[in-house]
C-alpha cells in the first residue's frame, strides 16, 4: 500500500500530522502534501520517527497552478522536497499572502449576500494552520447556513458560485523551479481536473516535460475506470514517471479512503526514486 497524495490539519484536511503517519504506518511509501504551505512536514517526519516506520516517508507539497488555455483545474505535487530551501520560502510566502486576500474576499460577498462570518471564527477551525475555504464552509455548516462541506461549496464558496474569488497562482514554470530548487520532483496531481481529452492530455504534458514536470499522478482514487490505463499509457509515452496518490482530506472528504494499492510497487515507483535522487532529495525511511 503507497499513497503520495495526503493531506493534513496544515492545510484542508482533518487528520493531524501525527494521525496521518499513525493512519498510514504500514504503508511501503506516503507523503504528506499540503496545500500551499510545509508546515506538517516536520511533525509528520518525526511521528514517523517515533513509531518506527520502515517504508519510505516524502515532505512534499501541493501547489494551485496556472492550468493553461482551453485547460480546467492544474495541481502540482513537489515530492521530497527540503521544506526549509530558501527558495520555496519565499515563494510560498508569495501564495500565502494571494490566499489572505482571498479569503477576506470570500468573507466580505458573504457578507453581501447576509451571511456574516468573521475571521476569527474561520480561523477555529483551522487550528492556527493555513485558513482555507473548507473552513469558511466549516462556519457556514455552524451556523446553518449549508448542509455540508460539498453544499457549502455548490451554494456559496465554490467556482462559479456568488461568494467565490480567485487567487494568485503561479505559472507551471515557476511552481517546477521552485519545486527543483528545493530537491523535489514535480507531479502533475489528478490529470483528468486538468483535461479529459487524451490528445489534449498528450500534448500539454509533452510542453510541461519541456519545461521540467517529472511525473504524473497516474493512479489517482477518484479516477473514472478507464482513466487510469489512459493515464499511465500516456505518462509512459512522453516518458514521464508516475505516482499514486488518494487525496485524503480525512472528513472534509469523506468517500476518500487512505491508500492506494498498485501492482509491483517497487517497479511502479522505481523511476521516481531515480529521479529523487537527482534532485539531491534526502527523503526519509
Amino acid at each position: 500500500m503507497i499513497d503520495l497524495h495526503v493531506h493534513s490539519t496544515a492545510s484542508d484536511g482533518t487528520c493531524t500530522p501525527e494521525e496521518l503517519a499513525g493512519l498510514g504506518r504500514e504503508f511501503s511509501v506516503m507523503a504528506l502534501t499540503d496545500h500551499d504551505n510545509t508546515d506538517g512536514c516536520a511533525r509528520f517526519l518525526s511521528a514517523c520517527r517515533e513509531l518506527g516506520v520502515k517504508g519510505v516517508r516524502l515532505p512534499g507539497i501541493e501547489l494551485s497552478v496556472v492550468p493553461g488555455e482551453g485547460y480546467g483545474q492544474f495541481h502540482m505535487l513537489g515530492l521530497g522536497i527540503n521544506p526549509d530551501a530558501s527558495h520555496l520560502t519565499a515563494f510560498l510566502e508569495r501564495i500565502r499572502t494571494g490566499r489572505e486576500e482571498r479569503n477576506a474576499m470570500i468573507l466580505e460577498k458573504l457578507a453581501a449576500l447576509g451571511m456574516s462570518v468573521t475571521m476569527d471564527e474561520v480561523s477555529r477551525h483551522a487550528g492556527g494552520e493555513i485558513v482555507a475555504r473548507p473552513h469558511i464552509a466549516r462556519v457556514l455548516i455552524e451556523k446553518g447556513w449549508a448542509t455540508g462541506v460539498k453544499d457549502a461549496f455548490d451554494r456559496f464558496i465554490g467556482h462559479g458560485a456568488p461568494a467565490y474569488a480567485s487567487r494568485y497562482r503561479p505559472s507551471p514554470e515557476e511552481a517546477i523551479e521552485a519545486t527543483h530548487a528545493a530537491h523535489g520532483v514535480a507531479v502533475m496531481a489528478h490529470p483528468r481536473f486538468w483535461t479529459s481529452d487524451a490528445k489534449m492530455l498528450a500534448d500539454g504534458l509533452v510542453r510541461l516535460k519541456d519545461a521540467g514536470l517529472d511525473g504524473v499522478e497516474a493512479v489517482y482514487q477518484a479516477n473514472l475506470p478507464l482513466e487510469t490505463p489512459m493515464h499511465l499509457r500516456i505518462a509512459r509515452e512522453v516518458g514521464l514517471a508516475v505516482t499514486a496518490g488518494s487525496d485524503f482530506h480525512g472528513a472534509n472528504k469523506s468517500a476518500i479512503t487512505l491508500g492506494m494499492d498498485v501492482e509491483d510497487e517497487k517497479d511502479f515507483l522505481a523511476p521516481l526514486f531515480v529521479l529523487l535522487a537527482k534532485r539531491g532529495c534526502d527523503f526519509v525511511q
